[in-house]
């Protein structure tokens, strides 16, 4: 039977729309997705400093000449500005890392939003898991894992999306290479989260200094990267002729 026979072109439905339209009918455009994410990550910083008000705050009822000096109040909340510091850096680095990968990023589809809300979820409760640092024992391992094991679920959700992406490339235009190596990021980050909270439960004099680890991120994301078989880009030429 020919085409106009047939009542329409092939692949058409009853209501006129093709079935490539139904494929496209089942994702979402990514800039309301990305626009949530950033608000909700920026809320989950602003948050961290909560924490350190509360210490500053709780000395208002003292009298004039019993409040402690600057000096002393950094002495006694050290570990806690460092907790703060560190996930500062981190909630950043997740963002700055989410950025990169989702400006490739055109459409989503309702499984890859989940899996947003999950990476998220770690996000929001790292403010939570900071807190406890100075509330809690902070030699406690339940609190070492509730921390240190947060920010490796965040990687790991991290890593989910890059996977999903890389299975789902009508999602976007990102470049198979650019997908591996975030993948060797997402890879190393866990790898040494994992690490970070082995050192800082069998240390305990190293505790969370243990995450200083995360600066070798770059190394060892370039060495997997070669596992998983990443082209190096090429050099470019020297805009200087060669005499």
């Amino acid at each position: 039977m020919s085409e106009e026979a047939s009542g329409g072109s092939v692949g058409e439905r009853p209501d006129g729309t093709s079935a490539d339209d139904q494929v496209v009918e089942s994702y979402f455009s990514a800039d309301r997705a990305k626009a949530f994410i950033d608000a909700v990550v920026a809320i989950a910083l602003t948050l961290l400093i909560l924490p350190l008000l509360d210490a500053i705050t709780s000395l208002a009822h003292l009298p004039p000449d019993r409040l402690p000096g600057a000096a002393k109040w950094f002495g006694d909340n050290w570990l806690l500005l460092l907790a703060f510091l560190i996930s500062f850096a981190l909630i950043a680095t997740f963002w700055l890392n989410h950025h990169r990968m989702y400006a490739g990023v055109r459409r989503v589809s309702t499984a890859l939003l989940w899996l947003n809300v999950a990476w998220l979820l770690t996000i929001v409760w790292l403010p939570v898991a900071t807190a406890m640092i100075s509330i809690l024992d902070s030699d406690d391992a339940l609190v070492k894992v509730s921390y240190v094991g947060t920010m490796g679920v965040a990687s790991l959700m991290a890593l989910a999306q890059e996977l999903f992406l890389r299975a789902h490339p009508a999602l976007h235009d990102i470049s198979p290479d650019a997908l591996l190596r975030g993948i060797a990021v997402n890879i190393a980050m866990i790898v040494l989260f994992g690490v970070s909270l082995l050192v800082s439960i069998l240390v305990p004099e190293i505790s969370y200094f243990a995450l200083f680890l995360l600066m070798l991120t770059g190394p060892v994301a370039r060495l997997i990267g070669r596992m998983l078989g990443v082209r190096r880009p090429p050099k470019q030429a020297s805009a200087t002729p060669e005499r």
